[in-house]
Order: structure tokens, then sequence, then C-alpha cells
């Protein structure tokens, strides 16, 4: 494998066509699946995890929708990545919070080492967790090179999706 990793974020059923599902979500799935199958390199995937008291956290409070409760359906990956994840081993990282300082250390170990020479994000939302996800690995490992393929993903809306693309623009992550 490459020294390159591709980073499949929060790709789960209750982002996909669950409690915060969308038609833009639905659309991107197939590019997703191909790119995640097709990578030349390391796959990783986050899952957006919370428990049973999701509502009474501070994110619960701002967003009154459960979701991605562990254990649930809805935490559970698409059937398609969820095949890939076994058949290719891809380790996934379990996230409280919209960031995973645990992917971003793992990532640093791996550039630390000389074994990674690039990072790519895909996936769910936009404007939420790719856009955090990215920020903190290029805060992690400013030198590396970060890019998001704007066709894998999906904002919590059309606009949201293009602000969140053109903040990553103005932070040096390259938009595919």
């Amino acid at each position: 494998m490459g020294k390159r990793v591709l980073v499949v974020v929060d790709m789960q059923k209750d982002f996909v066509d669950g409690s915060l599902g969308s038609k833009e979500a639905v659309s991107i799935v197939p590019a997703v699946v191909k790119k995640a199958r097709d990578f030349d390199g390391t796959v990783l995937f986050t899952r957006d995890t919370h428990g049973e008291d999701y509502m009474e956290t501070q994110e619960g409070k701002y967003l009154p929708v459960a979701h991605c409760i562990r254990g649930t359906d809805g935490w559970e990956l698409i059937p398609e990545l969820e095949e890939l994840k076994d058949s290719r081993k891809v380790q996934c990282f379990d996230k409280p919070a919209f960031g995973s300082v645990a992917l971003a250390e793992a990532l640093r170990a791996m550039y630390e080492a000389g074994e990674l020479e690039a990072v790519e994000l895909v996936g769910l939302c936009t404007d939420i967790c790719v856009v955090s996800n990215a920020l903190l690995i290029k805060a992690f490992m400013p030198e590396l090179p970060v890019s998001v393929d704007a066709s894998c993903c999906a904002g919590v809306t059309p606009e949201k999706h293009a602000a969140a693309l053109e903040t990553m623009r103005s932070c040096q992550i390259q938009i595919l």
C-alpha cells in the first residue's frame, strides 16, 4: 500500500438515510464506495458515536435529534462500507465529537515514521465532521498535504457544503 490515506468520515446509516439523512448524502454513496474500494493506500473510517445520554449532552441540546447511538442500526456504517471494512481490514475510529483526536494522533504517528505523505477525506457532513477532521489533521501536521474530494461529500445543506469547502480552501486544504 502507498503512503496515502483515505479517511471516510461518518458514512453511517443515520447520516445517509436515517434520522439525519438527506438526498445529497444518499447521492454520494456510489462515489464514496468506489473511491474506498479502489483507493491505493490505507483506508480509515470514522464513526460518530454517542451514548444513550445523547440528549443530555451539549451536542444533544444544540441538535436534539438522537443519532449514531452506539449499538443501534443507525450507528452502523452503510452496508457497502461495512463489507469493505471487513474485506480490507479497515481500522475504524469511533469519535464522540466532530473531530477525532485519536485519528489525528494515529496519522501523526504514521507521518513521523515516514509512512504518510498525503491524506484525503470524503464523507459526511462536509460542514461538521469533514471540516473538523480536515482542520484537526492540518493543525497536527501543517506540512502534510490534506485534500477533500467535494464530489464524495455532502453537507447539511448544499449551501453549508459550499461554505465548508470554501473554509477548508482558505486553510490550505486542497479541494478536489
